[in-house]
């Protein structure tokens, strides 16, 4: 783990964030005082939902508007 001032991270910004990329966490501090880390972003993992095929059944009114009351609920106009 690396850590850093906010006037280094200023300057030298493309490097922590190169070394981010390579998987390393990057500790800003304001003085000695710890107040930020860069991390890498998770990648995103694919979701297979074809492992549940035919376990599920959706019925059609599934896909009809919804009554009034229950709209205005869902928009927080329902006192």
């Amino acid at each position: 783990m690396t850590t850093t001032t906010i006037h280094q991270a200023k300057t030298q910004l493309s490097r922590l964030l190169e070394q981010v990329e390579a998987g390393e966490e990057v500790v800003i501090l304001r003085g000695k005082i710890p107040i930020a880390r860069l991390v890498p972003v998770k990648k995103p993992q694919k979701r297979n939902l074809a492992i549940f095929k035919g376990q599920f059944r959706v019925d059609n009114s599934f896909f009809e508007p919804l009554p009034e009351e229950e709209l205005r609920a869902w928009n927080g106009e329902d006192e």
